[in-house]
């Protein structure tokens, strides 16, 4: 039979695993909203926004229907960014 105690962390590997996360996790956090919200970030996601729906219109797709598609994939980028804005980690906002 195989036994699976051994599998199990033991407390202390537990806690040195939880430390070095929430050593990290801020600083990545940070890092992940710094590419939303720089000023580099809203050129690229300008462009981004242009690119589709020119990419949609030399497609053939419809101005009206081009214009609502691009909106739609506006808002999806403008939601992402909100949500992660929204995060809290630990006891400090930011």
């Amino acid at each position: 039979m195989n036994d699976h105690k051994n599998d199990i962390p033991k407390p202390e590997e537990i806690s040195g695993l939880l430390a070095a996360v929430s050593k990290e996790l801020p600083g990545l956090v940070k890092g992940i909203l710094d590419a939303f919200f720089s000023p580099e970030a809203a050129a690229d996601m300008g462009k981004s926004v242009a690119t589709f729906y020119t990419t949609l219109k030399e497609g053939g797709i419809p101005e009206d229907t081009a214009l609502a598609m691009t909106k739609d994939y506006l808002g999806t980028l403008t939601r992402w960014s909100e949500s992660l804005k929204g995060m809290r980690f630990g006891n400090h906002e930011g």
